[in-house]
C-alpha cells in the first residue's frame, strides 16, 4: 500500500486533539445492548459460577470494544475503508451480544466465533492497512499472534463442557488481557515498547468515558424498566426508584463531576501517553464492571424491597459499589498520583456495613449503600473544588501499551 493512501485512512498527528467521530458513537450502540446483556444474564443467575461467567464475558466485551477504540486512535474512522471495518466489527460484534445469555450454552460455538473474527479480522485489516513499512507493523504483527493464541482457546472451550469451558475461556481472556502487559512478547517477533505507541491520549480518554456514560445507561435503564413494569405503585416500590436513581447519579457524579476532565489532561501530557493509556485500559474494566453490578442490586432492591436477604444478594448489593468504588479510587490514583480518602473511606463504610445487612431488607440495604456512594461523590467533590489539583503522572510497574491496552 502506498504512502500516500496510508495517510489517507490514518489520523492526522498535527497537534489538535483527534474527535469522536459519530461513526464511533454509533459503534457504541451494540455495547450498550452487551451491558444490557450480561446484567440480566448475570441476575438470572446469581450463583458463583453465574458471576465467573459473567466475569468472563464482560472481560470479553470490553476487549472487543477496547481493542477496536485503540484502532481507531491511529485510524480515520471516517475514511471509508475503516468506516466498512467499523461497521463490519458492529455486525459481528452484535450477533455475538445476542448470543451472550447462551454463551456457556448451546450457542458457545457462535460467540467464540465472533469474538474471533473480530479480533482476528480486525488486526489482518489493520496490518493491510499498514503495509510493510510502517512503524505500527512489528507491534501489530506481535498483537495478531497473541490473537492467534487466543483463538486457540476460544474455539477448543466451544466445544467443550461447561466447567472445561470456563477454564479454557478464562485462559483465553488472559492472553487477550494480559499480553499488553509483557509488551506482546513472542519468539522471533520480540516485544513491544510503550513509547512505541504514539497515541492521541485526549481521544483515548473520552472514549473511555463515553463506555461509562454508556454503562450508566444501563442503569438508568433498568430503573425505568423496572418501574414501568410493575402494576401497583406502592410506597416501597416509589422508594426504591427513587434510591436506584440516586445511586445512578452519585456514580455520575463521582466519575464525571471529580476526575473526567484531570483523565483527559493527564493522559494528554503524559510523558508516556502508550503507558497511561494502558492504565485507562485496565481499570476502567472494574469501573464499568461495578457498574454492571449495581444495576443488578438495582434490579433486585426495586422488584422485591422487602424481600430476604441472602449471601448472593448482599454479594451483589454490596460488591457492586465496592467495586465501583476501587476502580475510582485506582483510577484517581493514576490521575491524582494519590488514592482519595473519601473512596477509602467509602470502602471502610461498606465493609462494616456488611454484617449488619442481615438484620434488615434489600431496600434498606440498597438505600444505604447508595447513601454512602452520594456521601463519597459529596466529599470528593468538595475536596476537588476546594484546591486545584494538577493531574500528575505515576510511575508504577508499568503495562506496556497495544493495540488492545
Amino acid at each position: 500500500m502506498s504512502v500516500e493512501h496510508r495517510r489517507g485512512v490514518l489520523r492526522a498527528r498535527d497537534g489538535h486533539e483527534a474527535r469522536v467521530t459519530n461513526a464511533e458513537l454509533f459503534f457504541d450502540l451494540i455495547y450498550a445492548f452487551a451491558v444490557t446483556q450480561l446484567s440480566h444474564h448475570l441476575l438470572g443467575d446469581l450463583t458463583l459460577t453465574g458471576a465467573v461467567q459473567t466475569l468472563i464475558l464482560w472481560i470479553t466485551v470490553w476487549l472487543g470494544w477496547q481493542y477496536t477504540v485503540w484502532v481507531t486512535n491511529w485510524f480515520d474512522p471516517d475514511a471509508m475503508p475503516i468506516r466498512i471495518m467499523l461497521l463490519s466489527v458492529m455486525i459481528v460484534g452484535l450477533l455475538m451480544s445476542a448470543v451472550l445469555p447462551e454463551a456457556f450454552g448451546e450457542r458457545g460455538l457462535v460467540f467464540a466465533i465472533c469474538y474471533v473474527s473480530i479480533q482476528v479480522g480486525r488486526t489482518l485489516f489493520v496490518l493491510m492497512m499498514l503495509g510493510r513499512g510502517n512503524a505500527l507493523t512489528a507491534n501489530f504483527r506481535r498483537i495478531l499472534g497473541w490473537m492467534l493464541i487466543a483463538a486457540i482457546f476460544w474455539i477448543w472451550g466451544a466445544f467443550a463442557h461447561e466447567g472445561s469451558r470456563m477454564i479454557l475461556w478464562a485462559i483465553a481472556v488472559v492472553c487477550d488481557y494480559c499480553s499488553p502487559m509483557i509488551g506482546f512478547r513472542l519468539p522471533f517477533l520480540g516485544a513491544s515498547k510503550s513509547s512505541d505507541w504514539t497515541i492521541e491520549g485526549g481521544h483515548l480518554a473520552e472514549r473511555n468515558q463515553l463506555f461509562v456514560m454508556v454503562a450508566l445507561g444501563e442503569t438508568i435503564l433498568v430503573t425505568g424498566a423496572t418501574i414501568a413494569e410493575t402494576a401497583h405503585w406502592e410506597a416501597p416500590i416509589l422508594v426504591g426508584f427513587v434510591v436506584a436513581f440516586l445511586g445512578s447519579v452519585a456514580m455520575w457524579w463521582m466519575y464525571f463531576d471529580t476526575s473526567s476532565k484531570a483523565g483527559t489532561e493527564a493522559i494528554t501530557h503524559a510523558a508516556d501517553p502508550g503507558r497511561m493509556g494502558s492504565y485507562f485500559h485496565y481499570v476502567h474494566v472494574a469501573i464499568v464492571g461495578g457498574i454492571i453490578v449495581t444495576a443488578v442490586g438495582s434490579d433486585l432492591f426495586m422488584a422485591h424491597p422487602d424481600g430476604h436477604i441472602e449471601t448472593k444478594y448482599i454479594a451483589v448489593l454490596i460488591g457492586g459499589p465496592a467495586l465501583y468504588l476501587l476502580g475510582n479510587a485506582i483510577y484517581k490514583r493514576v490521575v491524582y498520583g494519590r488514592f482519595p480518602l473519601s473512596h477509602l473511606a467509602g470502602l471502610v463504610a461498606l465493609v462494616v456495613l456488611t454484617p449488619c445487612t442481615w438484620l434488615t431488607d434489600l431496600l434498606m440495604v440498597g438505600g444505604l449503600t447508595t447513601l454512602i456512594m452520594l456521601i463519597v461523590a459529596g466529599w470528593e467533590a468538595k475536596s476537588r473544588r476546594g484546591r486545584r489539583h494538577v493531574p500528575t503522572s505515576p510511575q508504577p510497574s508499568p503495562p506496556l501499551g497495544g493495540e488492545g491496552v
